[in-house]
């Protein structure tokens, strides 16, 4: 009898052990000296497995909560789909994803493209190449993933930004409202470092895979989203751009984020 129930709880354990998970942690950021809440979302983990894994940034006032209720509500079926982990870190309502040189504990660049990526590469089954490592984010989550995705483009293979804040300087009173001189100072004096403009030529040798898009009633976005396309293939680097029928509201962004997922899966299956 004490034989059966040692094989009954020894099943157990493996079946949760395997089932699909909505796992809420908070990270420890050494950098920054306090702990960021993150979720992360498995598909039915196999043993022996590894799986690609992808981290989705929110936008200005979100939270990772928020990502699952409402801006992509069905990611929790995505990840098992498409047999990806996905990593969806608290951005901190406005930190707008940068090492802030006035707020120290603000330093959400370092944070997500090395301490969780370590994190998560240390404690869950991920595939560690790059090829099967992604980043994307939409409004100021798709400023985060362009300018996290390329300054660590040895760490993730495609970046994707949906009806992203791809241009400061053309913000206008956006700079003030969406709080950006909170963690990058006055727009007058901002470091040119902090501009996507200045990812352009690393882009053209970074070896990876760009999506951006961008609905055309979105009269904050789109230009500057043109803009940039237009830049980069002036500067020949290879990406895709597309623009549909929406505003900057939840049903555009969930329908081109569950889009960016499915180019994210065919990527990481090529």
């Amino acid at each position: 009898m004490k034989k059966f129930i040692n094989i009954v709880v020894i099943l157990t354990a493996f079946v949760q052990g395997t089932a699909q998970k909505i796992i809420h942690q908070e990270i420890f950021s050494p950098k920054m000296n306090k702990k960021i809440k993150t979720i992360i979302i498995t598909p039915n983990l196999q043993p022996d497995m590894m799986y690609p894994s992808v981290y989705i940034l929110h936008g200005f006032s979100g939270n990772p909560d928020r990502i699952i209720k409402q801006d992509i509500p069905d990611l929790v079926k995505k990840a098992q789909e498409y047999k990806t982990i996905y990593v969806l870190p608290d951005g901190n309502y406005s930190s707008w994803y940068v090492d802030s040189p006035i707020v120290k504990d603000s330093q959400y660049q370092t944070f997500i493209g090395k301490e969780l990526v370590d994190f998560i590469d240390k404690n869950y089954p991920v595939k560690s190449e790059k090829k099967y490592r992604g980043i994307l984010g939409w409004s100021m989550g798709g400023y985060g993933a362009t300018n996290i995705g390329v300054t660590y483009h040895k760490t993730f293979g495609i970046v994707g930004s949906s009806c992203g804040a791809l241009d400061f300087n053309s913000f206008g009173e956006g700079y003030q409202k969406y709080m950006v001189n909170k963690v990058l100072g006055p727009q007058e004096s901002l470091n040119p470092n902090f501009l996507t403009d200045s990812k352009i030529k690393l882009m053209a040798e970074a070896g990876q895979q760009y999506l951006f898009d961008c609905g055309t009633d979105d009269t904050q976005m789109i230009q500057m989203n043109r803009i940039f396309h237009k830049k980069l293939t002036e500067a020949k680097v290879q990406h895709l751009y597309t623009e549909s029928l929406g505003a900057h509201v939840p049903e555009y962004w969930s329908r081109s984020l569950s889009e960016q997922l499915s180019l994210f899966d065919r990527f990481f299956k090529q």
